[in-house]
Parts: structure tokens; C-alpha cells; sequence
């Protein structure tokens, strides 16, 4: 942890690998494109679930699980949905191993144990979950149905990087059904709220809320809404989608009701979903040369004390004092950490700290004891302050919400400077290799035009923003009428 990481300046990839690594986040496993996420890494992520559990229960959902195999022939039931996915997919042929009788010692598959029909590790799990809600909806009775799985699911990546594309990785999926399309779009609509909403508040991420183009859509999907964020590097990334999937998924797997009138009619249906690709987000949204920088809301030590001290004495006079802020922070509800570990010096254990994003550190030593006070450093400004022990609790209260709403003003002044409107192609393609970050501009509707940016410089159009007034204009490729602005980026 001693050595320095490679500034963001010098080369941001390698200081985004090297962060990653080095905070004890995640490292790379023996499963080629499969992470390890560490204890610490892990422990965020249980703060974004749990923040985000509690606000899909708040709207009403419930978790469930279903199975991580999904036979060949649901999967390719709803046609867009499996060829969107077909190239990505892990299958399970067979169902033994053997003792190879070539190779002592070595196991080989048992060619007699091949199954009847193939079994597709999830990359999403629309097909099993609508297979089964077949069997839970029979009536309007029984809707709305709103379910989310919180799972792993598998997409054979074939260039990965740890958080932001890998070939297995954690999420969840909300999977709703609905007795009319008004209802399900007010769904997908509210679930990316939520999102954008948790990003925000919890994260400390601005992002902008809109629809995808067609050809950007998930697969099988009539309408996807997303939250896009912008990282320090200029590049977007797709933080959450929640999709509006119409009756597709209903006739694909005959899942009707009888309504109101007692006729039969086809569900309405949404999906969405956010995964742990918002860490890599976390990481390049806030973190600095000196390691990564978390909001107190998402920190699994908000506080950590380090005991400064010569003998044995001088450490039982501090730990005593150290104690007692302990039950003063966590009394209210702020988790601290007294980091009284014997095998490592105080240096070491603020470059530890600072490293892993602490948001803030205490140092207490003799001097402090005599004045009745402590040295307190923010993760956020690199500063430090001598502050008085009476009343320290409530001056931590207050400093972490001020750090929480000053992390995210940071991040939202670089995002809302890094936003340029452009009127011709020679200023997007400058804007894109100098200043990068959102570029506005008019857009004739085309896919072809679309594609045919993407090649030449590959931007993909990241959303249709909502907020974005209708605006009559000319497209800055293909020169033909628009009818508004939208927002391309490079994108991880």
C-alpha cells in the first residue's frame, strides 16, 4: 500500500486497475474475466444494496430468487431477447465429470452424460421469470406483480476489467407485471427515478435521466429509460436502465389475465436493473491521485480513529479517550473504526486510510489529551483541523453531511462543465478529442446516422435527455431536419 499509484494525468485506465487493486476492492480469480470482490470492496456494495433494497420495498416490491439455468428453449422464446444475448451466453451441455482413463488422475466430461436439452447461464432472467409467472397470474387480482432478485448473472465478456465489464457479476433485476400499459410505463418511469434518486442522494452522483435510441434499447425491450454518469476522464457510463418491455414477454410465454370485463388480455411488462458497475463508478467519480474518495452514505468506516502514543501508558491513557468517542459517534449511528492495530505505525496507517477513502480520520495523541482535543482530517479537501473533544459527535454529525452534499457539488459543476452544445461535425469531433465529457447536439433520427458516428468516432448517442426541450434544428452529420438535441459521449 506503500506505493504511490499512477497519477489519473499520466494514465487513467492504469490508475482506475491499480486503485482497484490496492484499495482491497477486488482482484482478478483464477476464472478467466471473474473477480474476487474483497471484504472491504464487498462491504460497499452491501451499503448500496441495502439503500437500494430499502427503497424498492418502500415502493412495494418484494425479493425472490429464481434459477441460475435457463433451458435453450425458454431463453429463445422472445425472439429479440435472445438474439440480443446469443453471443454473450455460457451453456451447460452436460451434467458428470469422469476419471479420464487417458489421463491418470485427471477428470474429463462424461460424453454419456450429455443433457437433452442445453442450459443457458443467465445473462438476464426475463425467460424463466416469465415462464413462471405464467403459473402466478391468472387474474387482475393478481396485479400488479412486482419482484426483484438480487443474483449473479454471466455474460462471456471477452475484453474484462474489474467492476465495469466482467464475465460474472452481481445485480438486480426487477421484473413487474401489469394490467395496463399506462401502468407499466408508470413503473418503468419510477424505477429509473428511483435510481437516479439513489445515485444522487447516496452516491454522490450526478446523472442525467433519459430513453435510449433503438438501436441503444435492451433487447426485446419497447423503451428503455437510463441514468447516464460522467466520469473524471470524460468518458460516460450507463449506470442504470429500466426497461419498458410491452406485452413481448407476455405472448412469447402466453401470460394473460382475465380483467375487469372477464376477457382475457396479455400483461403489461417492465424490467430494470443496476449492478456492481456501480462501483467502477464510485471509483472514477470522486477518487483522486492519492486513492479513492467515498461519500460518508456509502463509506463502511465513516470514522477512524489512530492512537498516537510512545509506551504502553501513553496508549491505555488514549485508547480511553478513543473508546469514549467511539460510543459518542456510534450512539449516533455513525460507524467508526479505532484502528489500535500493534503491527503497523500511525504513517502507515493513514496512507491506509487515505488509500481506502476514510472520509474522516482522528489522531490522538498526548498532547491532545492535555488540551482536550483531537487532529481531524478530511478525506474529501486533504485538510486538517484541531478541534475541541466536547462536542465531538455532533460536529462529526454535521462535517459528514457537508462532505456528503460538497462531493457531490464537485462531481456536478465537472459534469455540468463538461456538457458542450455543438452545431457542426468538425466541432463535435473537436469537442470529443479535447475537452470530451456530453456533447448536445441535433440528430436526424436515423440509425444510420447513427452508426455511422459511432464508426467515425466512436460516440454513441448515451441518451434522449427528458429535460430536453423540443428544439428544431439540423442534424450534424447527415445535414437533414431534427427535432432535438441529444447527448453522445465515448463510454466505458
Amino acid at each position: 500500500m506503500s506505493k504511490k499509484l499512477t497519477s489519473r494525468a499520466e494514465d487513467y485506465s492504469k490508475w482506475y486497475n491499480e486503485l482497484v487493486v490496492k484499495a482491497d476492492l477486488a482482484e482478478n480469480s483464477a476464472v478467466r474475466g471473474c473477480m474476487v470482490i474483497k471484504p472491504y470492496g464487498y462491504a460497499i456494495w452491501e451499503k448500496m444494496q441495502a439503500e437500494l433494497d430499502r427503497m424498492f420495498k418502500e415502493t412495494g416490491h418484494q425479493n425472490a430468487y429464481f434459477p441460475l439455468f435457463v433451458p435453450k428453449s425458454l431463453f429463445e422464446a422472445e425472439e429479440k431477447n435472445a438474439e440480443g444475448f446469443a453471443k454473450e451466453c455460457a451453456v451447460v451441455t452436460h451434467y458428470r465429470l469422469q476419471n479420464d482413463p487417458e489421463n491418470p488422475g485427471k477428470l474429463r466430461v462424461d460424453p454419456e452424460a450429455k443433457l437433452e436439452e442445453e442450459l443457458v447461464v443467465r445473462p438476464t432472467s426475463e425467460a424463466i421469470i416469465w415462464n413462471t409467472y405464467r403459473n402466478w397470474i391468472q387474474s387482475y387480482r393478481d396485479l400488479p406483480l412486482l419482484i426483484n432478485q438480487w443474483a449473479n448473472v454471466v455474460r462471456w465478456e471477452m475484453r474484462t476489467r474489474l467492476f465495469l465489464r466482467t464475465a460474472e457479476f452481481l445485480w438486480q433485476e426487477g421484473h413487474t407485471a401489469h394490467a395496463t400499459k399506462q401502468e407499466a410505463l408508470e413503473e418503468t418511469k419510477l424505477m429509473n427515478n428511483v435510481y437516479a434518486t439513489f445515485a444522487e442522494n447516496f452516491m454522490a452522483i450526478p446523472v442525467i435521466q433519459g430513453v435510449k435510441t433503438e438501436s441503444e434499447r435492451f433487447a426485446g425491450a419497447e423503451e428503455t429509460y437510463c441514468i447516464e454518469a460522467l466520469m473524471q476522464d470524460g468518458k460516460a457510463l450507463q449506470a442504470g436502465t429500466s426497461h419498458f418491455l410491452g406485452q413481448n414477454f407476455a405472448k412469447a410465454f402466453d401470460v394473460k389475465f382475465a380483467n375487469k370485463e372477464g376477457q382475457q388480455d396479455y400483461v403489461w411488462a417492465t424490467s430494470w436493473g443496476v449492478s456492481t458497475r456501480l462501483m467502477g463508478a464510485l471509483i472514477m467519480t470522486h477518487s483522486d491521485d492519492q486513492g479513492l474518495v467515498l461519500p460518508p452514505n456509502l463509506a463502511p468506516n465513516q470514522v477512524v480513529i489512530v492512537p498516537i502514543y510512545k509506551n504502553e501508558e501513553q496508549f491505555e491513557a488514549v485508547s480511553e479517550v478513543a473508546n469514549n468517542i467511539v460510543s459518542r459517534l456510534r450512539a449516533k449511528g455513525i460507524s467508526v473504526k479505532y484502528d489500535n492495530r500493534d503491527t503497523q505505525r500511525p504513517g502507515a496507517k493513514f496512507a491506509q486510510h487515505e488509500l481506502q477513502g476514510v472520509p474522516l480520520r482522528i489522531a490522538i495523541g498526548p498532547k491532545d489529551l492535555e488540551n482536550k482535543t483531537v487532529e481531524l482530517a478530511r478525506r474529501d479537501t486533504l485538510t486538517k483541523n484541531i478541534i475541541a473533544l466536547e462536542g465531538i459527535e455532533d460536529h462529526i454529525q454535521d462535517l459528514l453531511k457537508e462532505i456528503q452534499e460538497s462531493i457531490f457539488k464537485k462531481a456536478l459543476e465537472f459534469r455540468d462543465s463538461h456538457i458542450t452544445e455543438v452545431e457542426t461535425f468538425e466541432e463535435f469531433k473537436s469537442v470529443l478529442e479535447t475537452k470530451t465529457g456530453f456533447i448536445s447536439a441535433h440528430w436526424d433520427g436515423t440509425n444510420e446516422t447513427e452508426d455511422k458516428i459511432k464508426e467515425l468516432t466512436k460516440a454513441t448517442i448515451r441518451c434522449i435527455p427528458l429535460d430536453q426541450p423540443a428544439e428544431d434544428g439540423v442534424c450534424i452529420y447527415s445535414g437533414k431536419p431534427s427535432k432535438g438535441r441529444v447527448l453522445f459521449a465515448k463510454a466505458y
